[in-house]
């Protein structure tokens, strides 16, 4: 604990990079997988296309991505943009099935009552489909963040630092507190962002209080 309070300053400095770098690839990734998800659930003939072109993204290492993806976006190979770009894509494979999952949980009979009542397609799918389909969706967001949180501590290994950082200084020195710290940072951090979520989906969908007091 003493190596802990003495590094203070720099732990917190790379957990706010480690924030970051988690953060925006969930909510990117979940702002594109969404009409994706969409697509697929109700696109028939090619549903099943995007579902496993979403799974087979998951299947590319991640290592292999950063080294590939500052050749094709003429970025630097110690570009943060890298990470970010490879951890959203992961984010979207991930969230591909669950949006089409939550989507498809959704009764056909409210979505033919909504379009015999007048909905149109865009009224329908933001005010009927959903609200409906935000408990799963919001399930895949948190199984999102965990895995995102997770797998940003290979960060470091191509020079961006964040608390993945602390893994590969402790390996090098043999240095065994400093990994566990960094193991239980990355922990600390993920249920954190766990907790963020649940409060964000509190906020956005208020019936689900009202069904979870009774």
């Amino acid at each position: 604990m003493t190596w802990f309070f003495d590094n203070l300053s720099y732990i917190r400095e790379l957990a706010w990079r480690h924030l970051w770098l988690s953060v925006i690839p969930v909510v990117l990734g979940f702002v594109i997988a969404l009409p994706i998800g969409y697509a697929a659930r109700r696109w028939r003939l090619g549903g099943k296309t995007l579902l496993s072109l979403a799974s087979v993204l998951y299947t590319i290492p991640s290592l292999a991505l950063l080294i590939i993806i500052p050749g094709l976006l003429g970025t630097s190979f110690l570009d943060p943009t890298n990470v970010l770009i490879v951890l959203t894509v992961y984010a979207v494979a991930l969230m591909v099935g669950t949006a089409a999952g939550a989507f498809g949980s959704v009764s056909e009979s409210v979505v033919d009552a909504a379009r015999a009542s007048g909905y149109s397609t865009w009224q329908r799918i933001v005010q009927v489909e959903l609200p409906l389909a935000g408990p799963v969706l919001l399930a895949g967001v948190r199984v999102v963040s965990v895995s995102t949180v997770s797998l940003a501590t290979i960060a470091p290994l191509i020079g961006v630092s964040n608390l993945g950082s602390l893994f590969t200084d402790g390996f090098q020195r043999y240095f065994a507190t400093e990994i566990i710290i960094g193991i239980l940072c990355v922990v600390v951090l993920a249920l954190l962002l766990d907790v963020l979520w649940v409060l964000i989906g509190r906020l956005t969908m208020p019936w689900l209080r009202v069904r979870g007091s009774r």
